[in-house]
């Protein structure tokens, strides 16, 4: 009997007898027992004052929005959670009228709660910082839930700048491999003069200047996930090596004559088109299947101008508390907001985060300005759409179009009455209404100096 159940139903024996009781013991350990509805329902509790709207908790929990709509509402149901009408609807805590649900939520409450490695991972809470009101990073972090479920291997396609390391740990530390070595390699800063050597590691005396024995990050990497950021700047050589591994999950150490046998997980990430460069001939097919067995995508920040704000603040709050500063020591105006909102973005969230921190830093006052706003990427400017080309009416393009004729006949009014399929009457009525003349073609085809 869990101390829950037992604490329960202790202190509703001391309470009249009711007929229910035992069915809203039940209906109670039910509601709890989803990880989600027991998360919302303590981080509602601890803020009785406060209410939230549904995009809020979504972003606190990381969560799609039907599946903290469906808990919040079972919540409502129980009577532990309170709605309050408005646009948009918010939640917060309310005690139950009841006493034997007052004494399960408070014996509820009182336990210290579980916590789960989703809440305990570094990595985690780092990429919910970077959600906001787009449901679309909380569809990337399901699929995230999904591929640390098993070893496949995975492939984090995104721009520079979007978080692809910080997903590739999540994947890991939320994976079984969890408490084994996360090795990272760089694959753009890794010649091929190197690549042997850094991920087989090579024994002593191998080469000129190996006077030690060094472990490659393969081997670094036994039991626990290999990331292999930009894997596409990998040359064909490279590949090769690379693909050899991955099919016998053995190496030899450059110099060795040992073969070695190793159990990793691979999490490649690459911002370039791989299947692109497959066509092309310049990535290996074979390894392609092998390193995206499992696909994810991070949208670019462009894609998701709505949390820019959030983000921004969020940031902001970060750096002044990094600083020793109250978390609304600084605040963006809407003037300089709207210049954050209307930048491009080429390094993604990196840039933004370094942008906000660098504004926070050179404002005078407590305000950040627009002029304090300074870009890492200063020659980029938001692509300003052209103006839809005014449609011409009825009237513009029929006289266009009896002068194109007249002027390809010549003006031979009989000839262009004939092409145009109307009398000649109607014609020199028109020639009349639009006032047109033969000179009419001249002084379109002339050509201002």
């Amino acid at each position: 009997m869990d101390e829950l159940t037992f604490a329960a139903r202790r202190a509703i024996a001391s309470l009249p007898k009711s007929d229910n009781a035992p069915d809203l013991e039940a209906r109670f350990r039910n509601l709890v027992q989803s990880p989600l509805r027991a998360g919302l329902l303590r981080f509602l509790s601890a803020r009785p004052e406060e209410m939230f709207d549904v995009e809020m908790l979504m972003s606190t929990f990381g969560r799609l929005k039907l599946d903290v709509e469906n808990c919040v509402n079972e919540l409502v149901g129980f009577g532990v959670v309170q709605r309050v009408a408005g646009t948009p609807l918010r939640f917060g805590a309310v005690r139950p009228v009841d006493e034997n649900s007052a004494l399960l939520l408070d014996t509820f409450l009182e336990r210290r709660a579980a916590i789960s490695t989703e809440d305990s991972a570094p990595s985690v809470q780092r990429f919910r910082e970077m959600i906001g009101r787009d449901e679309k990073m909380l569809i990337v972090f399901e699929w995230i839930r999904t591929a640390a479920k098993s070893d496949i291997a995975v492939l984090i396609l995104g721009p520079t700048g979007s978080g692809k390391e910080v997903v590739a740990r999540m994947i890991h530390e939320l994976s079984r491999r969890g408490t084994e070595k996360f090795q990272a390699v760089n694959c753009a800063a890794l010649p091929d003069t190197l690549f042997e050597s850094e991920i087989f590691g090579f024994e002593k005396g191998a080469f000129t200047g190996a006077h030690d024995r060094k472990p490659g990050r393969l081997e670094l990497a036994d039991h626990g996930t290999l990331f292999l950021d930009e894997i596409g700047d990998l040359s064909l050589v490279a590949q090769a090596k690379l693909l050899r591994v991955l099919e016998d999950r053995r190496f030899e150490r450059l110099g060795g004559q040992k073969s070695l046998h190793v159990d990793f997980r691979l999490i490649s990430a690459t911002n370039r088109p791989l299947d692109q460069f497959v066509r092309d001939a310049r990535f290996r097919e074979d390894l392609y299947y092998r390193v995206n067995a499992f696909s994810i995508r991070l949208p670019s920040l462009r894609e998701r101008p709505v949390d820019i704000p959030v983000l921004a603040n969020r940031f902001l709050a970060r750096y002044c508390a990094g600083n020793g500063l109250p978390l609304d020591a600084k605040t963006i105006s809407t003037e300089a907001m709207s210049r954050l909102q209307s930048y491009p973005w080429p390094g993604n969230i990196r840039e933004l985060e370094s942008t906000v921190s660098r504004a926070a830093l050179s404002a005078p006052g407590r305000v950040i300005r627009d002029n304090d706003i300074e870009f890492l990427h200063a020659g980029v400017t938001m692509p300003v759409p052209d103006d839809p080309p005014k449609l011409p009416t009825l009237r513009d393009a029929e006289r266009a179009h009896i002068v194109r004729v007249l002027d390809a006949v010549s003006w031979n009014k009989k000839e262009a009455a004939r092409v145009l399929e109307i009398s000649r009457g109607t014609l020199y009525r028109k020639i009349v209404e639009y006032t047109l003349e033969p000179e009419t073609r001249t002084s379109r085809n002339r050509t201002p100096e």
